[in-house]
């Protein structure tokens, strides 16, 4: 490829960004397109063509430039004449090539594993794109998220909760967007995570930072968009098989019970365990290894192509108990997991282009249990009980029709389906045999001190399926200097029996030093604060998700160097519970979006962009769970007298009377199981979650191989929803008076003598004024048919303070791009994330209960909730890279240093030294969740845990006398098996003045080191 200088400026041929990570990208944030523009003398004719079939002719205009957009990724021959250009497009990115006399010239290089492309001044967004040759340098592991990670500013989520989800500025782990050729795959309850493509058959992913047009929504984190590889006039073939072995994975260390001095009036829970072994790290180990069969090629030649990949993985897992298991066991799981990828590409005609993807996993997870012996650590015979096993299947199938209709006319529609199944009975739970906690709380009078136990193995079970179908529609029309697109974006989900039932009886023992049991008047008749309750815990119910939406938008070429976008984008989100009433329809959500891009010295050695937007995100199928349908959470507290030997129930239940004198299960948010008055779960004013966000970037060449680049984000949370659980406020806040209860409600009476019911949690705008609908009942509590409203403000509920979360980054870079020798990369973000919200999820103590986290169920959980975010890091510097020591070998690494998470303390509320046991000290009735801690306000990010480094290396071998279809590599991951900390349990008491035994305990380390071997073959 070749480039021209001047001697003191860059011209436009300048060498930019290999096809690898791209600081700014293209504009379509699940786009499966990308797009070749230039320069010609005006009426030439420009072709472009690749290897699939596919071929476009346009003829330039009368301004001498030309724009050929809506192409598959790949490479492309663009002809003018008798001139030859040889390119690659990326996803979402435009490749400038032109023609003439004083034109840029491309000329065709022969380069190993990539060819570079020149600086893309159409671009207005931040985003990373990362390519199938760049996967095969890069050690990094076999998942979305690892390739996700890549990008400035993201980062894993809460280690030990999400499953290594990634949380992009600031946001939540369900935030995100995932998309797999162009069709949404994200996990369709709760949007934690989603499908993704097998190893082997990414092409290219494509991962957004921020600031993608109005084409797009649903997400206000960030978007994986994953394109699948697919079949040309060639034939391939091949395999891969990688192996990780669990005699090379690095050390794992014991863990002890934290043991930390502790203020005066304060004791652990049990005294003992402090500074004792909490869990060895002997025999935590796992292994796994993949098998991967492709091939492709043409059905008819020019016209049809398939391309159908397999991949088979199985992984094992053994985990020792901790110190706190009722049953001490020994857990070996194994997890097989087949992933299968079909793709056909149809040319139907030269301007008539279809294409079907077809996409399905399973995941079966079976395990054993084995006895073990806590006091040695030695292992015995494998058990008769097993693990709960788990059974998954996703399946999906995905049409789009792209129709090149005119030279300036083109129209894209896509349509979806898919299928989700995921199953959770144990087959070995025994029937009638109660499941027990807590079992080390057992009054030891009764038990000698040695702890009851039996074999119950679970209690609760899952069988769900889910289903979703998709449209979108896209017409294009390039108009002079204008391009104007409009099109619909619909998607629906529907879920059936999600939640979990609860098959056996739970029993969980506990003990109160203070002599109290929270909420309840005492453990009185047992000494010594000994009790036990019963749990019962039901939500499993259907539910449907609408989400819809249109838009328009111009991207006008202003000047020769000057490009701005103006988009307008309306969705629309519609939820409905198990009966198939609307609990949440949010119309008419406008959501503007406006972006530049300027070629600053007119060479493309300099480009300066930005955007601004607002992003909306609809409330997920999850929000039904425990909220909009009806649901069973109920507790009731007993002394008891004696246990079981047999089953380790207890005996001699006494119920111990509950301060609000009432008498049974009690629910502290009025789930019995009993039909929910949606009109009075959601106002019917609620506004859907959004937030704003800017972008200003700049890109600046240095060298021909060097680049900088640096970008300025800021994102402002301005909707939030969640639930607030606190009817007493919401009643003194209405001038309600509360006269009893019936059927789950609360009954009240206003100034007028109306009676009606009020419930015990409602979904709200934290911040902002919602109007709540109360059903009015009659002297019997029975509803007449009418309802009560009042408008309230976050403040009359008594949130001093509206719903915040910022995000302040700035990201610098510079690369060096692939050039068959070598290619490197340096990124360094320092960034603050502060407010009292985090999002949907709260990642402190990994709850995933999407936008019903305890926060803002009352004011007393929100009072010193302001600091620094669960997902702020302050620096992150990430350096990556490859090196060709000869034709056949190639050495690589991938290196992460990252400061500490903030550390939270929820305890008892407790600022300036109160009396924990008065009824101040537990407002709510929540115990351990308030933002105080040993009579300190305890504000969220004071703490953090450590710095942590991260050293992956790769070597890859391609002997030439395979021709280099062969390839043997070595990945090792965590090259120095640094172990440091990355979540710790945050919740200090469990009872006032009673410590937790596990406060402060590490809940995540990072993994130990891991060696992979990959052997793979391909012609």
């Amino acid at each position: 490829m070749a480039s021209n200088y001047l001697s003191k400026g860059i011209k436009r041929s300048a060498l930019a960004v290999a096809l690898g990570l791209c600081f700014a990208g293209g504009v379509q944030a699940q786009s499966t397109t990308g797009s070749i523009n230039g320069t010609a003398p005006a009426g030439a004719t420009i072709t472009v063509t690749n290897n699939s079939g596919f071929s476009r002719t346009v003829t330039v205009d009368a301004n001498g430039r030309y724009n050929i957009g809506n192409l598959p990724v790949g490479s492309y021959t663009v002809i003018s004449g008798n001139d030859k250009r040889e390119v690659v497009v990326t996803v979402g990115s435009s490749v400038p090539v032109s023609f003439g006399t004083g034109a840029t010239t491309l000329e065709t290089v022969t380069v190993v594993g990539s060819t570079i492309a020149p600086i893309d001044a159409t671009t207005l967004d931040a985003r990373s794109v990362i390519t199938a040759q760049q996967l095969q340098r890069l050690p990094i592991a076999r998942s979305a998220e690892a390739i996700a990670l890549l990008a400035p500013g993201a980062i894993s989520g809460a280690a030990g909760y999400f499953g290594g989800l990634v949380s992009f500025g600031g946001s939540g782990v369900s935030e995100n967007a995932y998309y797999v050729n162009g069709f949404f795959t994200g996990e369709p309850v709760s949007n934690l995570g989603g499908f993704t493509l097998p190893f082997q058959a990414i092409e290219q992913q494509e991962t957004f930072i921020g600031g993608y047009s109005a084409k797009y929504g649903r997400s206000d984190g960030g978007v994986i968009n994953q394109i699948g590889k697919r079949g040309s006039n060639d034939w391939h073939f091949g395999g891969q098989v990688t192996y990780i072995p669990k005699s090379l994975r690095g050390d794992v260390k014991d863990l002890d019970f934290p043991n930390i001095s502790l203020p005066s009036g304060y004791s652990y829970e049990d005294p003992t365990l402090p500074g004792t072994l909490y869990q060895r790290g002997k025999d935590n180990v796992s292994w796994s290894h993949s098998y991967t069969a492709y091939a492709s090629g043409p059905i008819v030649k020019d016209r049809l192509f398939f391309f159908a990949l397999g991949e088979w993985n199985r992984s094992e897992a053994t985990s020792t108990p901790t110190a706190l298991a009722a049953t001490p066991r020994l857990t070996d799981n194994t997890t097989k997991n087949p992933k299968l990828y079909g793709k056909l590409d149809w040319t139907i005609t030269d301007n008539h282009y279809l294409e079907y993807t077809y996409l399905k996993d399973k995941s079966d997870r079976t395990g054993e249990f084995y006895a073990y012996n806590f006091s040695d650590g030695s292992i015995g015979s494998k058990l008769s009980e097993v693990p709960d096993p788990f059974y998954q299947k996703n399946e999906y199938n995905i049409v789009k029709y792209t129709g090149y209709l005119t030279d300036t006319l083109t129209l894209s529609a896509l349509y979806g389906e898919s299928t989700l199944h995921k199953r959770q009975i144990n087959p070995s739970i025994i029937p009638g045999l109660p499941l027990l906690g807590g079992v080390t709380n057992q009054d030891p009078s009764i038990t000698g001190g040695t702890p009851i136990r039996n074999n119950q193995s679970g209690a609760v079970g899952i069988d769900a399926k889910d289903k979703s179908k998709g449209t979108r529609v896209d017409l294009e029309w390039v108009l002079g200097n204008h391009t104007l697109t409009a099109g619909i974006d619909n998607i629906k989900f529907e879920a059936f029996n999600e939640g979990q039932d609860q098959l056996v009886d739970r029993w969980i023992y506990g003990r109160a030093s203070a002599d109290i049991v929270p909420g309840h008047v005492g453990p009185s008749p047992r000494p010594g604060g000994y009790y036990v309750y019963k749990l019962i815990f039901k939500t499993a119910t259907s539910m449907s998700l609408d989400q819809k939406a249109y838009y328009l938008e111009d991207r006008w070429q202003v000047t020769d160097n000057f490009l701005l976008s103006l988009g307008i984008r309306n969705d629309r989100f519609t939820n409905r519970n198990n009966v198939g009433e609307a609990y949440l329809d949010a119309k008419d959500q406008w959501a503007p979006r406006i972006g530049f891009s300027w070629d600053v010295n007119g060479d493309a050695s300099m480009k300066v962009f930005g955007n601004a937007g607002r992003y909306f995100l609809a409330l997920p199928n999850n929000v039904a769970i425990r909220g909009a349908s009806a649901s069973t959470f109920t507790r009731e507290y007993f002394s008891y007298t004696g246990i079981d030997p047999a089953t380790g129930a207890p005996t001699g239940l006494t119920p111990i009377p509950r301060t609000d004198g009432g008498s049974g299960p009690y629910s502290a948010n009025g789930e019995y199981g009993l039909p929910v008055d949606v009109k009075s779960f959601a106002p019917s004013d609620l506004k859907n979650m959004y937030q704003d966000e800017f972008i200003l970037g700049m890109e600046r060449m240095l060298a021909p191989k060097w680049m900088l680049g640096v970008k300025l984000t800021h994102r402002s949370l301005k909707s939030a929803v969640d639930d607030m659980c606190d009817p007493d406020a919401l009643m003194n806040a209405a001038g309600l008076t509360p006269v009893g209860t019936d059927a789950g409600k609360i009954i009240a009476v206003n100034t007028a003598g109306t009676r009606m019911q009020v419930a015990y949690c409602y979904m709200f705008n934290p911040g902002g004024s919602n109007t709540y609908s109360f059903a009015n009942v009659d002297s019997s509590n029975q509803p007449t048919g009418t309802r009560t409203e009042y408008k309230i403000s976050s403040a009359q509920l008594g949130f001093d303070q509206g719903v915040k979360r910022t995000y302040n980054a700035l990201d610098l870079y510079l690369e060096r791009p692939w050039d068959g020798k070598w290619e490197a990369r340096i990124d360094y973000t320092f960034s603050k994330s502060q407010g009292n919200t985090e999002g949907q999820v709260k990642s402190e103590f990994g709850q995933t209960n999407i936008s019903k986290t305890q926060d803002w169920d009352s004011p007393a959980l929100m009072r010193y909730s302001y600091g620094y975010l669960a997902n702020d890091r302050r620096h992150q510097l990430k350096l990556r890279g490859s090196y060709a020591l000869t034709d056949e070998i190639l050495v690589s690494t991938n290196i992460r240093i990252i400061s500490g998470a903030p550390i939270s303390c929820l305890g008892y509320f407790n600022p300036g030294n109160i009396n924990e046991n008065d009824p101040a000290a537990d407002p709510v009735g929540y115990g351990s969740s308030y933002h105080t801690c040993f009579g300190q306000v305890a504000t969220p990010g004071s703490v953090r845990t450590p710095w942590t480094k991260t050293i992956d290396v790769g070597l890859t071998y391609k002997p030439s006398y395979f021709d280099k279809k062969l390839a043997l590599g070595i990945d090792i991951r965590n090259l120095l098996n640094a172990r440091k900390t990355l979540q710790v349990d945050v919740t200090s008491e469990e009872a006032p003045y009673t410590v937790s035994n596990t406060y402060l305990l590490p809940i995540a380390r990072q993994t130990p080191r891991t060696v992979q071997f990959t052997a793979s073959y391909d012609w």
